[in-house]
């Protein structure tokens, strides 16, 4: 089982930027996938979360407006799209997945290694 983070980096206030989570080794269309990030010195924390098959997503509220969830099961991969990004915004970005078996339930999960978002001028 692997996830892959990618498309971090260092981005202007207000700027725009999308994240990608590649994965493999699992039935990825059978699997719930979240973002979560962990800022400096803070705990980690959901940031959005999409359904197995893309139909239900829901967001954490201060990205509510500003970050869109989405999913693509052919190509295994799941993304973050952010924009209006502020310095609050930067932190480790995490791609978790996580066997989903009906509505609400849940089994084992997988986490990505991360990648870093800078909001910076």
């Amino acid at each position: 089982v692997q996830l892959v983070e990618s498309g971090g980096g260092l981005v202007q206030p207000g700027g725009s930027l999308r994240v990608s989570c590649a994965a493999s080794g699992f039935t990825f269309s059978n699997y719930r996938m979240r973002w979560d990030r962990q800022a400096t010195g803070k705990e980690r924390d959901l940031v959005a979360a999409i359904s197995r098959t893309g139909r239900s997503t829901n967001y954490a509220d201060s990205v509510k407006g500003r970050f869109t969830i989405s999913r693509d099961n052919a190509k295994n991969t799941a993304y973050l799209q952010m924009n209006s990004l502020t310095p609050e915004d930067t932190a480790v970005y995490y791609c978790n997945a996580q066997r989903e078996y009906g509505p609400g339930i849940y089994g084992k999960d997988y986490w990505g290694e991360g990648t870093l978002v800078t909001v910076s001028s």
